[in-house]
């Protein structure tokens, strides 16, 4: 199993991603993304999905040239039309003017609709954060979860994402998970893996705990909290679905349709996004300190996302870089 770079992840990805119809700007943009998750060791949101990104450049499912467009209909209110488009730039167009807008009323809004799946929400909340703002970002994603005690698919993964800047350009805490109690793909890696999993991930599509991945992804998974108390994670999970579809136009969980499927129409997700200003209250970085302080004062503990050590090389299964590296060289029979 060879060791890549992040540097040299970045660079193939964004080879892959224009030989297949990426504008040089698009693909650089996403290869950041997969490279940033790779270097967390987001294995999920990294290179795996480059394969999908590529086969559906080429089908048409997800639109490589598309210009975001960015309004503001309101002042506390940035709107950005994806147009089909990846995530990542629709956002990245639209960081600019809301940045401003936050700064000028405190608190703003980023709704954005008709867009690609987002994979990492932390790539999104943390740029925020180096922009000096407090970010909360949430997306919804094809039906995997039923409502605790049924069996019938509802809502998504529906992950959220917390970002905090530190003041100085970087930053001070971030998270960023499913409101399951696992997301999707360990439950897809399990079964590639012919692995079980722990009781209490999923239920089978009889509603009945399950060990076994395949029966899992046949079934739904269990909200935050598990078989005992996943109605803490299931109202989360819905207040996710409300305000990343019902406040962005995006599409509902239960009309999504398989996020990876290489062809097919266009994801059409919503993301949204609220970014604070944290000078809007004097204290703020007082109380940050004081909160940093006690969340050390045990060994071994700390803040979510503090002192993390981002990988500089990840070991990339043989099969996985040899399909990067062919990505790279352009589209084959395969991509379609």
């Amino acid at each position: 199993m060879p060791k890549i770079t992040v540097n040299e992840i970045e660079r193939v990805t964004r080879d892959a991603l224009e030989a297949h119809g990426a504008q040089d700007w698009i693909a650089a943009e996403m290869a950041q993304a997969v490279a940033w998750a790779e270097a967390r060791s987001n294995r999920i949101c990294g290179l795996y999905y480059v394969e999908s990104y590529c086969q559906q450049l080429v089908t048409g499912r997800v639109d490589g040239t598309a210009t975001p467009q960015v309004t503001r209909p309101l002042a506390s209110r940035i709107e950005v039309d994806a147009c089909n488009g990846f995530a990542q730039t629709a956002f990245e167009r639209a960081l600019g003017t809301a940045v401003d807008a936050a700064k000028e009323t405190g608190t703003v809004s980023v709704a954005i609709h008709r867009a690609h799946t987002c994979t990492a929400l932390g790539y999104f909340t943390e740029k925020a954060a180096k922009q000096g703002l407090i970010a909360m970002g949430m997306t919804n994603a094809s039906p995997i979860v039923a409502p605790p005690g049924g069996k019938s698919r509802v809502i998504g993964t529906n992950p959220m994402s917390f970002a905090v800047p530190d003041g100085k350009g970087g930053v001070a805490m971030s998270f960023d998970q499913s409101t399951t109690t696992v997301a999707l793909g360990r439950i897809t890696m399990a079964k590639a893996a012919g692995e079980t999993i722990p009781e209490g991930w999923a239920v089978d599509a009889d509603g009945k705990p399950t060990t076994d991945p395949e029966a899992a992804l046949k079934g739904s998974l269990t909200s935050l909290g598990g078989m005992e108390s996943g109605y803490k994670g299931w109202g989360l999970g819905l207040m996710v679905e409300l305000l990343a579809a019902g406040m962005t136009g995006g599409l509902a969980s239960r009309d999504v349709k398989p996020l990876k499927a290489p062809e097919g129409a266009p994801h059409g997700l919503g993301q949204f996004f609220m970014l604070i200003d944290p000078a809007a209250s004097p204290a703020f970085y007082e109380r940050l300190e004081a909160l940093g302080a006690a969340a050390i004062e045990d060994v071994g503990t700390r803040m979510p996302g503090q002192n993390k050590q981002l990988l500089e090389a990840v070991q990339v299964p043989d099969a996985l870089w040899d399909l990067m590296t062919s990505l790279a060289n352009g589209p084959s029979h395969a991509d379609v």
